[in-house]
């Protein structure tokens, strides 16, 4: 696992070089990021070629969050972790959802990354400060970055007396900064030679980092003990799921979509920005998020296909529409530049640009009535992030920040439909995926005997 001192300490730049070094090396690698990030796992999915997944202690339970590492990389050599946020850094004050929660469930070593510019000898009391704040704290080697070359055999030689391996280091390099945007980083597909980028960076990097120590360290993580998955994951019946996909909607969990696949799911992926038309017996539909607001021009274009979309939901097809997925349901959206775009519809009223960040972090949602995901009064996990908001947010659930600070209702839902600005992960919320490929399955029937 590599991990940071703080939010911006190198966590995603490192680990792409080291992702990429070890695929030059010729293992087969696996790759996750701590918490709900969409954009990192993209990122490290440039390099390794396949896709990176997630791993959430607020989410999953010990056994799930195990299971996910397991089923992921077992048919690879080695598996590299990202963390998020600083080390320790969980909801409020508290281990759940932070970095060190996922190293200590899954006993993983972890490579703490500390950004040196700027300081020299206070870089041991930060050593110091991690390694002992838990008993163990799972931490066994380092990495300086932002650190000159003629400083490191110091720093090396401060990190070796506290016991702690020292792993390399990163030069200044501020070519290698990557962009940003509202959401963190820019997506990897927006950065046009990012491949050649990364490449670059990793030789640049096999000077300064130790390959060897990292691939010793990661011999030293225990065995997984993980049991079988359960069994509402069984088969229900062939159904078939249109995923929206394309540069507009990309925020998706990988593991959501394995989840419906072992309930019986065929997913069929079309593109809001180019397809005229959904993919043809569809019996659910998945609107994701993403960055709808970068294209709304386009997609207002594409009347055939939001006619198309907005006839499937009035007939009853099971949808879920997440954060960028409820806009584009709207009547109009806002675009970058404030201009207002016709969409699907369906949402009354319109979806605006603000100034601040709305929502942001995980949220328990209480249903208010039966819905395509939840029952009444059952609470499910979920987390936000956006800048958007909109005219008619919805009030089907009831929404509560995991220390209580905060309470609001949010979300559009019915038996057929999920709409609203929260994400959902449903391997924490097992009963997603019943209901909504049972829902799917009705459809599907309901269909057939017309």
């Amino acid at each position: 696992m590599l991990a940071g001192t703080k939010s911006g300490a190198g966590k995603t730049t490192i680990t792409l070089s080291i992702l990429q070094g070890l695929v030059d090396r010729g293992y087969a690698v696996s790759s996750f990021k701590c918490g709900p990030d969409y954009i990192d796992p993209m990122f490290h999915s440039k390099v390794i070629g396949t896709n990176s997944g997630n791993l959430d202690s607020f989410f999953c339970e010990d056994d799930i969050l195990k299971n996910l590492l397991y089923q992921n990389s077992r048919n690879t050599d080695i598996s590299v972790m990202e963390g998020v946020m600083g080390y320790y850094d969980g909801i409020g004050f508290s281990d759940t959802g932070s970095t060190y929660s996922i190293a200590a469930i899954t006993k993983t070593p972890v490579i703490l990354i500390v950004d040196a510019k700027g300081i020299s000898g206070s870089l041991g009391a930060i050593l110091h400060g991690f390694s002992d704040y838990k008993k163990d704290s799972y931490i066994k080697g380092v990495i300086f970055n932002r650190l000159p070359d003629r400083l490191y055999d110091s720093a090396r030689k401060l990190a070796e007396d506290m016991g702690m391996q020292s792993i390399g280091y990163v030069p200044v390099l501020p070519e290698w900064n990557l962009e940003s945007r509202h959401l963190g980083l820019v997506t990897a597909d927006e950065i046009k030679d990012i491949k050649d980028r990364i490449k670059r960076l990793a030789d640049k990097l096999s000077d300064t980092i130790d390959f060897d120590k990292i691939l010793l360290l990661a011999g030293q993580a225990e065995p997984l003990s993980v049991s079988e998955e359960s069994s509402y994951l069984d088969k229900k019946g062939k159904i078939s799921i249109a995923v929206a996909q394309d540069e507009a909607f990309c925020f998706i969990y990988k593991d959501n979509l394995e989840l419906l696949k072992k309930a019986g799911a065929e997913l069929y992926s079309f593109s809001p920005l180019r397809d005229r038309f959904l993919p043809e017996n569809m019996d659910g539909l998945l609107l994701y998020g993403g960055y709808p607001e970068l294209y709304a021009k386009k997609l207002s274009q594409n009347t055939s296909l939001l006619c198309d979309i907005k006839k499937a939901i009035e007939g009853g097809m099971p949808t879920i529409a997440e954060c960028g997925g409820f806009m584009y349901l709207h009547e109009t959206m806002e675009d970058m530049e404030g201009i207002d775009y016709p969409m699907v519809g369906v949402i009354p009223g319109r979806c605006f640009k603000t100034k601040h960040l709305q929502r942001f972090g995980y949220v328990y949602l209480e249903g208010r009535e039966e819905s395509l995901i939840a029952g009444k009064q059952e609470v499910i996990k979920a987390h936000e992030f956006h800048y958007w908001d909109s005219e008619s947010a919805g009030q089907d659930f009831h929404a509560v920040k995991p220390d209580g600070s905060r309470e609001w209702d949010c979300v559009h839902a019915n038996k057929n439909l999920y709409a609203g600005f929260p994400h959902l992960y449903f391997s924490g919320n097992n009963s997603i995926t019943k209901r909504f490929v049972d829902r799917c399955i009705h459809h599907r029937l309901s269909k057939h005997s017309r």
